[in-house]
C-alpha cells in the first residue's frame, strides 16, 4: 500500500514539473516574441525599418562627404520623415570633423532637430577632450543634449575606463546644464559600464537583428541599420530611431 502511494507521488511530482517546463517554455516564447518587432522594406531608404517607432533620425560625419541637407528634410516616405540627426564634431584632443562646422549649420537651416558627438579616445585626457569639445560646440535651444560616444576601451581596465568617461560627462553636464547621452553597444555597455551610468541617456547601437536591442536598461535613442540611404547623401547612412513620442522627444531637448 505504501508502495502504490509512493508511485502516486511520484507520478504527480513528475506531472507538475512537466507541467512547469511546458509553462516556462510557453513563457520564454512569449518573451521571444515580444522582442521581435514588425519591420517594413522601404524601397528609397533601402533598408527594413521598424516601423513602431514615430520618430526617425540619422547620423553622419566625414564619411557621408557634403550634405544637401534640403533633400534631407524634404525626403518623406509614406509616413517616415527624418527628425534629427546626430553629427561628428570632435574626437580625442585635436581632431575635428571637416564637416562638421558645415553640418551643423545647414542643419539648423533646415530645422532639423541636431545633436554632436565626441568620439572617445581612452588614451587622452578626458578633461582635456571635454574642453576641446565644449570649444567646439555650441548648442543652443532646440539642439540634442551632447553625446559620448564610447565604444574603445584600449587596455585599460574597467575601472579606470569608467573614471575616465565619468571625468568627461561630469564636466561637459556641467558646463551645458544637462546630461549627456551616452552611445554605445549592448555588448561594450554591459562590460565597461553598467548600473552606475544607468541615469544617463542610452543611444545604443544594434544593428541587423529584427528585434530590440538586447540590453537590460532603458534607452533613448536605437541605431538600428548602418546601410540606408537619404536623398541628398551621396553614401550609405545610419539610421536610428527615438523611443518616445514627440512630446518626450520635445523634452528631451536643450531649453
Amino acid at each position: 500500500m505504501a508502495k502504490k502511494k509512493q508511485n502516486r507521488y511520484n507520478s504527480l511530482k513528475l506531472i507538475a514539473s512537466v507541467l512547469s517546463i511546458g509553462a516556462l517554455v510557453l513563457f520564454l516564447l512569449q518573451w521571444i516574441q515580444s522582442q521581435k518587432l514588425k519591420f517594413v522594406h522601404y524601397d528609397a531608404f533601402g533598408i527594413d525599418m521598424p516601423v513602431a517607432y514615430s520618430i526617425h533620425g540619422i547620423d553622419v560625419s566625414r564619411y557621408q562627404k557634403k550634405i544637401a541637407w534640403q533633400g534631407v528634410k524634404e525626403m518623406s516616405i509614406e509616413d517616415i520623415r527624418l527628425n534629427f540627426v546626430f553629427m561628428k564634431a570632435t574626437e580625442g584632443v585635436t581632431l575635428t570633423d571637416p564637416t562638421f562646422t558645415y553640418n551643423w549649420r545647414n542643419a539648423k537651416k533646415q530645422e532639423i532637430a541636431r545633436g554632436a558627438y565626441h568620439f572617445f579616445a581612452p588614451a587622452e585626457d578626458p578633461a582635456k577632450q571635454a574642453n576641446f569639445f565644449i570649444s567646439r560646440v555650441k548648442l543652443e535651444p532646440g539642439d540634442l543634449p551632447p553625446v559620448l560616444d564610447a565604444e574603445v576601451a584600449s587596455i585599460f581596465p574597467v575601472n579606470v575606463y569608467r573614471q575616465k568617461i565619468k571625468a568627461w560627462l561630469d564636466m561637459v553636464e556641467a558646463h551645458y546644464k544637462i546630461k549627456p547621452i551616452i552611445y554605445t553597444n549592448a555588448d561594450f555597455y554591459k562590460k565597461y559600464m553598467g548600473p552606475e551610468f544607468d541615469e544617463y541617456p542610452l543611444w545604443v547601437a544594434h544593428y541587423y537583428e529584427k528585434k530590440q536591442p538586447r540590453i537590460n536598461r532603458a534607452w533613448t535613442f536605437w541605431q538600428h541599420n548602418d546601410r540606408g540611404n537619404v536623398n541628398g547623401i551621396n553614401a550609405k547612412v545610419d539610421f536610428n530611431v527615438f523611443n518616445g513620442d514627440i512630446i518626450s522627444f520635445q523634452q528631451l531637448l536643450m531649453k
